[in-house]
């Protein structure tokens, strides 16, 4: 009994130590590797690859981004708003940092993860 208690409790922990961290836009080059959940203002959006996906800069214009969200044809679709609604909006972002030619990203797989700042305001109250 009290081994499998100890077991549980082990696997909690390793559980929450792999959950998503808050950390500021300006950081998200020091996260790369790790599940980050951040705010910031999207300044410019930009399809790619015939439209099969698009690129959200965040925090200043490109090729100055802080991080791009890369946004597939399917979660797009999948989005509750208009892509194109987030444009010089402040949004919440949540996913795992990667680098690609230096520069942050995270690549969406839901569409959950993308959202309006205020949307991930209220429902994190």
């Amino acid at each position: 009994m009290k081994f499998t208690f100890i077991l549980l409790l082990l696997i909690a922990i390793s559980i929450s130590s792999q959950a998503q961290k808050q950390i500021k836009l300006e950081d998200a080059s020091k996260h790369v590797g790790d599940s980050v959940g951040l705010f910031g203002k999207v300044t410019g959006i930009k399809a790619v690859s015939g439209g099969k996906l698009t690129l959200v800069n965040l925090g200043q214009p490109f090729p100055n981004q802080l991080l791009t969200v890369v946004v597939s044809e399917e979660v797009r679709k999948g989005l509750k708003i208009p892509l194109e609604s987030f444009a010089d909006k402040d949004t919440y972002v949540v996913g795992k940092v990667e680098l690609y030619k230096g520069k942050p990203q995270i690549v969406l797989t839901k569409p959950e993860q993308l959202q309006p700042a205020t949307t991930a305001v209220e429902t994190k109250q």
